[in-house]
């Protein structure tokens, strides 16, 4: 095995608000139609078509009712920490998270997201038959490849995945999958499925460890001052209505230890480093 050529992502500078505003509008007041479901999912999800005003758009609806319990968050939340995740996104400037609301759907109160295109040629993960990772790609830790071979698990070395990653770090990703990641063929990189973040405890789980103790850019510590102004204010009076208190002060207690540190978080070993399946 060796590195698939990896295709350079565009440079992608700025966000068009407007038309993420445009859509969240759209997902909130449109009217949902079920056409099928995703049954790969672990909680229930729909695909949806919302029509409003004219216009129609792709989404994914994951009722509430749909939820299956776990163990370390409660019941019926994780709706709610999908679109935590959007407004902490939103509030980045990054743009990471598709537009996302909380609104009622045909099974009742659920998160609502814009369906995403994927370029699928696009190539962000790869397994590799070497000790070091090449040019272009960051190491995340050897995997288990059958009949007891193993193979250096590396992705690519993006800024658009470096962005998400500190977005991980913030609002406590306890599940950033190798098919959470969806690029575009406009350039734009988006992370879905946000339902397990905002733990009060450490369960930061990700594939996106290449950067882990690095020293953070002057972009991020930007961002993150933002951020840290923001969750005293307008982005945490919006969280307020879909986490606990408890939660948005340990979301601004991470911020504060990011900026205070200047790195990238690295595995503390109290939980899996990476999620798993990792895919």
């Amino acid at each position: 095995m060796s590195a698939p050529e990896r295709i350079p992502p565009r440079s992608v500078t700025s966000v068009d608000t407007t038309a993420d505003a445009a859509a969240a509008e759209l997902l909130a007041r449109g009217e949902l139609t079920v056409r099928g479901r995703i049954r790969e999912a672990s909680n229930a999800a729909l695909f949806c078509t919302v029509a409003y005003d004219g216009r129609e758009a792709s989404c994914i609806y994951k009722p509430v009712a749909g939820e299956r319990p776990l163990w370390d968050f409660p019941d019926g939340t994780l709706a709610g920490r999908e679109v935590a995740s959007y407004a902490v996104s939103e509030a980045t400037g990054w743009g990471l998270v598709p537009p996302t609301v909380l609104r009622e759907g045909p099974y009742g109160e659920g998160m609502c997201q814009l369906w995403i295109d994927v370029q699928a040629e696009a190539e962000l993960l790869a397994l590799v038959d070497a000790e070091e990772p090449e040019p272009g790609w960051k190491a995340i830790g050897l995997a288990e490849v059958g009949e007891g071979r193993t193979a250096l698990l590396v992705h690519a070395d993006d800024e658009r995945l470096r962005r998400l990653a500190v977005l991980d770090a913030v609002i406590n990703n306890a599940d950033r999958k190798g098919g959470h990641l969806l690029p575009t063929a406009e350039g734009r990189l988006y992370g879905i499925d946000h339902g397990v973040t905002f733990n009060v405890e450490n369960k930061l789980r990700t594939l996106l460890w290449g950067w882990a103790g690095e020293p953070l850019t002057a972009e991020a510590v930007d961002v993150l001052t933002g951020l840290r102004e923001g969750l005293g204010g307008p982005l945490g009076e919006r969280l307020a209505a879909l986490i606990t208190p408890a939660e948005i002060d340990a979301t601004r207690a991470r911020t504060e230890e990011l900026l205070s540190s200047g790195v990238h978080p690295e595995p503390g070993g109290e939980w899996p480093a990476i999620p798993w399946p990792p895919v």
